[in-house]
């Protein structure tokens, strides 16, 4: 299972279709993955009508996955967001970036020796510690400064063999030197991204600066491409495909965002639904600057209950 580094290029498709038949879809796949900001939810606010959407599946025998690239939390912790909501899902259902780069780094034996600095929230240290992970920085490092004196030299740990970067709420000058000195002097150190998004939503109001603003000051530091093991990196669809033994082709991506949701899912061979309740508006999609086509878009996933009431 690689993560890639950059998104493969996918080629041109013939312009989405709007879904009109639910059933045709529903009945084509075995699993639906959901992303979660945007589809399932809108900072922490429910969107309407999924409980009833996600009952709807389910009463028809379809596994259900979530995978958020938001690493802020841990899957635990996303699994209280979801019973906090009303949604009934297991932690089992749930994949967030957080947890892919934890077992990115299973994957490849990282050394019990090495230890991993983390610029991000909690979510990340909490699968590093269930994976028996060293690590370092993380909210810890929020409130630290550097004091630019004549000769100041910063030191940092040898021992540090990956930078994981994920979104932080705390991200500052002393963390984006700390991580560019690891990556830069530590032989052989990693630099893995959890996601790239540009925005992301914290509250339903507005959208907010997503974590690809915190990979972009640790790449133009280090100008280093990192490991992404987020959306749209082949990653985690390799992963729940091999731990849940799905083959791809049996499985809809759902999601709001072209660049990472639909190109996740067509980077794994998956049909592909685009909703429009998150970042991507209908006139994104049909410009003539986009090239990332997804098989089917939607309003909302509700849909599937009002189209499917309309056809009956």
């Amino acid at each position: 299972m690689n993560a890639s580094a950059s998104s493969r290029i996918v080629s041109p498709r013939a312009s989405a279709e709007q879904l009109k038949d639910p059933d045709q879809l529903i009945d084509s796949v075995e699993t639906f993955i959901f992303d979660c900001d945007g589809v399932i939810w809108k900072g922490d606010k429910l969107i309407d009508g999924v409980p009833e959407t996600l009952d709807l599946l389910r009463s028809k025998g379809k596994r259900l996955v979530f995978v958020t690239n938001n690493s802020t939390k841990s899957r635990k912790q996303y699994g209280k967001k979801f019973e906090t909501l009303g949604l009934n899902v297991s932690e089992e259902e749930i994949f967030a970036s957080s947890f892919a780069a934890a077992a990115y780094l299973k994957s490849i034996d990282f050394p019990k020796d090495k230890k991993v600095y983390v610029v991000g929230e909690d979510g990340i240290l909490k699968e590093l510690e269930l994976a028996g992970i060293q690590y370092l920085g993380g909210p810890g490092d929020g409130e630290k400064k550097i004091e630019l004196k004549p000769g100041f030299l910063m030191e940092h740990d040898k021992d540090v063999g990956a930078v994981v970067v994920g979104f932080d709420r705390h991200f500052n000058y002393y963390k984006v030197q700390y991580a560019t000195l690891c990556i830069r002097e530590n032989p052989g150190c990693l630099f893995i991204a959890t996601n790239r998004d540009a925005v992301t939503h914290l509250t339903d109001a507005q959208e907010w600066a997503g974590g690809g603003s915190m990979v972009g000051a640790v790449y133009g530091s280090t100008k280093r491409e990192p490991l992404v093991v987020g959306k749209p990196s082949t990653f985690m669809m390799d992963y729940l495909a091999n731990k849940f033994n799905i083959t791809k082709s049996q499985i809809c991506m759902v999601g709001d965002r072209l660049d990472t949701d639909i190109l996740f899912g067509q980077n794994g061979g998956c049909k592909t639904l685009l909703v429009l309740s998150g970042v991507t508006s209908l006139s994104m999609l049909q410009s003539p600057d986009n090239a990332i086509q997804p098989d089917f878009y939607t309003n909302k996933i509700s849909d599937f209950l009002s189209l499917k009431a309309a056809t009956v």
